[in-house]
């Protein structure tokens, strides 16, 4: 019984931090809008890029930079997933795509763009290995002064 406790807690939590990432852009711009806060939009390739991938472990899932973003940012991942078994539905790859085309033409992975509710880019960056999660959240907060 008590690990069955521990496991819905698992679950429960890890639900928590994964509502902070919005299911489609769409959303991400009504919320964006709704709560007067920059969208935070990152493109990623969550199985075959290796800075990706660290961004996301390092950065994007610690405890600061998700507790934070909660309070002062709306998230959203345009994930552009390789391998057969991560596939995305056809209607959200178009959705990346056409977020690929307008604001990360040269292709680059990761690349994190920080926009306004209307669209306006006010920053964009990569990843830095040495960077911990407060200089991250420093750095996109630097593009919305």
């Amino acid at each position: 019984m008590r690990q069955l406790l521990i496991i819905m807690g698992c679950l429960w939590f890890g639900s928590l931090q994964a509502q902070d990432w919005q299911d489609s852009f769409e959303d991400a711009l009504a919320l964006a809008n709704d709560q007067d806060k920059p969208i935070v939009l990152v493109f990623s390739g969550s199985d075959w890029c290796g800075p990706c991938i660290r961004l996301k472990r390092g950065i994007l899932d610690s405890e600061d930079f998700s507790a934070y973003a909660k309070d002062h940012y709306v998230l959203y991942n345009a994930d552009f997933p390789r391998k057969k078994k991560n596939q995305l539905p056809e209607h959200k790859l178009n959705e990346n795509k056409s977020l690929f085309a307008e604001y990360n033409p040269k292709g680059y992975f990761p690349l994190v763009v920080v926009l306004d509710k209307n669209q306006k880019v006010l920053g964009k960056t990569g990843f830095n290995r040495k960077a911990s999660p407060k200089d991250y959240i420093a750095l996109l907060d630097g593009f919305v002064q």
